[in-house]
């Protein structure tokens, strides 16, 4: 996959199930290897990642396609919240 690298700044990033994941903000590197490694998001979906940081860094080879949108492979339940269950009453 190809793409002028500033094209997919400031894209909406979804996942093929069409969830909302976060925005792309920057990409990550390997020099050595002269490849995209990863893609930075920010405004992220706090339903899916219970982190304090502003976003996250996830794997390039997550990305399916690119356009209008990013989309990646549906990795929702890799980081989903947990729904605590609450407590039953006898």
């Amino acid at each position: 996959m190809r793409a002028d690298i500033t094209s997919l700044f400031g894209l909406n990033v979804y996942t093929n199930q069409g969830t909302y994941v976060g925005k792309v903000n920057d990409l990550v590197f390997d020099v050595d290897e002269r490849i995209v490694s990863g893609i930075a998001l920010s405004d992220i979906n706090r339903d899916i990642f219970d982190v304090q940081t502003r976003g996250v860094i996830l794997p390039y080879r997550w990305v399916v396609t690119t356009g209008d949108i990013v989309i990646i492979r549906d990795v929702v339940s890799r980081f989903k919240k947990p729904v605590k269950e609450e407590p039953k009453e006898d």
